[in-house]
């Protein structure tokens, strides 16, 4: 029976019986400029985190949050234990390197090879002496059109380290530039499109790009909902409807990226809980129906993580249905 790797240990995808929110951040902390703006604290913000997710489980059956803080983004895979145990959500948890203004020193020049050694070996022990496995690879990160030198070598020890482990990779592509050459280095290395998501799609007003990343075979991304000051989600809105009037409902997961605390509910923010609340009645109202929104909310992610190529999973019966002016060092 397929399974996935959560930070409470193996759980059956035949419990994911609710959606799932596919690139979120839990606890992360990127944080450069000293403002602590980007940041939620397992401290200061983890009860406030646990309190969403809670709510969200019971008001519309949250069953799952895949959690891509990576190496070098403030990353606590005991503090995801610890939501996921109080929440009642699952979490998966990650391993990677994001886009090159985050990485850590131990980047630098190390041959890919090296690399991909220490995500195989972090993917077998778990993360950061604690024992808790990641689930996945991400968000593996690069910026502009093509990556840069180092996002390629860590792109390509993700990608090595998928085909060895068998886990998924999922991508962070600024302001949703590039993922083209992401999925073109990924797959290069034998890794399967049905493997791999990329990143921030919604942010990239182009659908013949999302077209072309669909027809591949890759999940498409759109992951920052909710956040109107990259861009509005009317434009997300109308992105997806053609994604999916060309017949890619297959491949696209749906997700908020909170990753700072002012997204939190508690801080006036739109929250983890933006995408059922805002969104998805959005999307009903304009034609999408409960089947299709099952599949891109919660059949989708369980199939990108498990690495299933085909849909023949029926709807949940039990599941509630019911500006590119940032810069580019900005976390998103």
């Amino acid at each position: 029976m397929p399974h996935l790797t959560t930070v409470a240990g193996p759980l059956p995808v035949s419990a994911m019986r609710g959606p799932a929110l596919p690139h979120e951040h839990l606890v992360l902390d990127l944080d450069r400029t000293g403002d602590g703006a980007a940041v939620l604290d397992a401290g200061r913000h983890l009860d406030t985190v646990t309190s969403e997710l809670a709510a969200l489980r019971a008001e519309f059956g949250l069953s799952l949050v895949i959690e891509l803080t990576c190496r070098g983004m403030g990353r606590d895979p005991r503090a995801l234990a610890r939501i996921s145990a109080e929440s009642g959500v699952a979490v998966v948890a990650s391993t990677g390197w994001y886009y090159e203004p985050f990485h850590p020193d131990e980047i630098g020049g190390t041959p890919v090879e090296q690399l991909t050694a220490t995500l195989v070996q972090e993917i077998a022990v778990g993360l950061d002496s604690t024992g808790i496995r990641p689930g996945v690879l991400g968000e593996i990160g690069s910026h502009g059109e093509r990556p840069s030198e180092p996002e390629s070598r860590a792109l390509l020890a993700s990608a090595h380290a998928a085909v060895a482990t068998g886990l998924s990779v999922a991508t962070h592509a600024q302001l949703g530039r590039g993922g083209l050459a992401q999925l073109e280095l990924l797959t290069g290395t034998g890794l399967a499109p049905h493997r791999i998501c990329l990143g921030h799609q919604d942010l990239l007003d182009d659908p013949a790009v999302h077209r072309e990343l669909a027809a591949r075979g890759a999940y498409v991304a759109f992951d920052t909902v909710g956040k109107e000051s990259y861009q509005s989600d009317d434009t997300r809105l109308r992105l997806l409807l053609a994604l999916l009037e060309a017949g890619h409902g297959d491949r696209v997961l749906l997700s908020c990226d909170i990753s700072r605390h002012g997204y939190l509910e508690s801080e006036g923010g739109q929250g983890y809980g933006h995408l059922f609340r805002s969104f998805l009645p959005k999307a009903r109202a304009a034609g999408v129906d409960d089947e299709l929104i099952d599949l891109m909310t919660r059949r989708n992610p369980l199939r990108f993580l498990t690495g299933a190529d085909t849909d023949d999973d029926a709807p949940a019966t039990n599941a509630n249905t019911d500006t590119d002016t940032e810069s580019d060092t900005e976390e998103i």
